[in-house]
């Protein structure tokens, strides 16, 4: 695999993951003990941390690519394995 292709398929994994892993970590008004503006959504977050966020989602897109590239290289998974209807 050409490194190009390898760093947009982690790039892909990075954002995938940072989106999947919005709802992790974050504590809302209620639970920090805060006082709520009026108007604002029971689940909004109190204070929504962006560089743990990234990072925390870096880690995880590492980990699954690590392993996507592992089975890239040694065939654990084809795409006859996948193939169900025949």
């Amino acid at each position: 695999m050409n490194w190009i292709s390898a760093f947009a398929v982690y790039f892909l994994f990075f954002v995938g993951f940072a989106f999947l892993l919005l709802p992790f970590g974050v504590k809302t008004d209620e639970e920090v003990g805060a006082v709520r503006v009026a108007g604002q959504a029971d689940s909004a977050p109190h204070r929504f941390e962006l560089i743990p966020h990234l990072v925390r989602a870096a880690v995880v897109a590492a980990v699954a690519f690590a392993l996507y590239y592992a089975n890239y290289v040694f065939g654990w998974i084809t795409a006859e394995d996948l193939d169900w209807y025949n």
